[in-house]
């Protein structure tokens, strides 16, 4: 029988994890806030901007002297963030680029499958020529190029072949986010944009594999393997299985059951010790 983490301590470990636990303050630029987003892994781009972009309400409900300008300067001057995808756009420590190549790669076989579905036709013919101009050129964004092309009108989604272009580059790690100019994304060659000693090759993909489900479960505190896999949303869903079940014979992870506001009760893993955190 699995041990029970009650409610009330699931709850307070699951603020704890993602910072909301303590009093928001202390320092919140520099290093000080590229610590804090590798606390709670990656922080969501919104483009939603109601009282203010939801990416700075999550930083300022966890920093209160928290400023944007701040974010902006560790992502496009110190380097020490980047933007990228998790389960959609997001900025993440720039340590994780090496394990973002085998997104890079699965983004590709993924897309390759599924964009002539959803996107208009010709962004093929552009890929080579937006890379070379990126290239030759210097940063780009959606308004230097697609001069001339069908521009849709049927919503966020429905990009002119250019843009679909770009996009595809980043996704697949061919170029990456220089900087926003209000909140258009600037294109650049990823050795123009990420450090050099962020540029080294992958680590093998067993390895890929154990820190995405290691790092979701140490993030959440506890999670199913579904929870696992959406986390960084890379991994397919045997693998966070498979990697649950290895953990689990090795001791690196135990089972609990979660109990729910209304005393459900939900098997998750955790890490060993976190019956004695969650008391």
């Amino acid at each position: 029988m699995a041990p029970l983490i009650p409610n009330r301590a699931a709850r307070r470990l699951f603020l704890h994890r993602h910072a909301l636990a303590e009093a928001p303050t202390g320092a919140a630029s520099g290093a000080a806030l590229a610590d804090l987003i590798r606390r709670i892994g990656f922080v969501q781009i919104d483009s939603i901007n109601t009282l203010a972009r939801a990416h700075h309400m999550i930083l300022f409900s966890r920093r209160q002297s928290y400023k944007p300008q701040a974010l902006k300067s560790l992502l496009e001057t110190d380097r020490a963030l980047w933007e990228h995808w998790t389960h959609d756009a997001s900025i993440l420590p720039i340590g994780y680029h090496p394990i973002w190549q085998h997104r890079f790669d699965r983004n590709a076989l993924r897309m390759q499958a599924n964009w002539k579905k959803w996107f208009r036709d010709g962004y093929e013919d552009q890929l080579e020529t937006i890379l070379r101009r990126v290239q030759d050129d210097g940063p780009v964004s959606t308004s230097d190029v697609g001069q001339g092309e069908v521009r849709g009108k049927g919503g966020w989604w429905d990009w002119h072949p250019s843009k679909t272009a770009l996009e595809w580059l980043w996704h697949t790690g061919q170029l990456a986010i220089s900087r926003r100019d209000g909140f258009q994304k600037v294109y650049d060659l990823p050795e123009r944009v990420i450090p050099a000693p962020h540029r080294s090759p992958p680590p093998d993909e067993a390895s890929m594999i154990d820190w995405a489900n290691a790092t979701a479960l140490d993030n959440l505190g506890f999670a199913d393997a579904a929870e696992l896999r959406a986390y960084w949303h890379t991994l397919r869903p045997d693998e966070s299985k498979t990697w649950a079940k290895a953990a689990l014979a090795r001791g690196e992870i135990i089972e609990v059951d979660i109990e729910g506001a209304a005393g459900q009760r939900k098997r998750s893993y955790a890490r060993p010790d976190v019956l004695e955190q969650a008391a």
